[in-house]
């Protein structure tokens, strides 16, 4: 392959990849969830004692965010404080959102 096959050849390769495809790759940023493992989970999560963490989860306020299987408690964090955010808004106002 001659110099002038070559540099046409890196001409041809960047020209077929444009600098919008690039942008829109790394503009795409993928949020990784939280999660939080037990009750000292819970209760480091809305800085709590560990009583008002059992407490918060017995109450089936936050039951759509936890995952349990056996004795293990997986909680998905941003779902947590959304769903307590959401019960909160509800008993001061006497209503349920929809």
């Amino acid at each position: 392959m001659t110099a002038g096959e070559f540099l046409a050849l890196l001409n041809e390769n960047a020209s077929a990849k444009s600098p919008v495809q690039e942008e829109k790759q790394e503009v795409e940023p993928t949020r990784e969830k939280r999660y939080v493992h037990g009750i000292p989970g819970i209760a480091a999560l809305f800085n709590c004692s560990l009583a008002t963490a059992n407490r918060i989860k017995k109450s089936g306020k936050i039951d759509d965010a936890i995952m349990q299987v056996g004795r293990k408690i997986v909680v998905d964090a941003d779902l947590a404080l959304k769903l307590v955010q959401e019960s909160t808004w509800q008993n001061k106002r006497g209503r349920r959102l929809q």
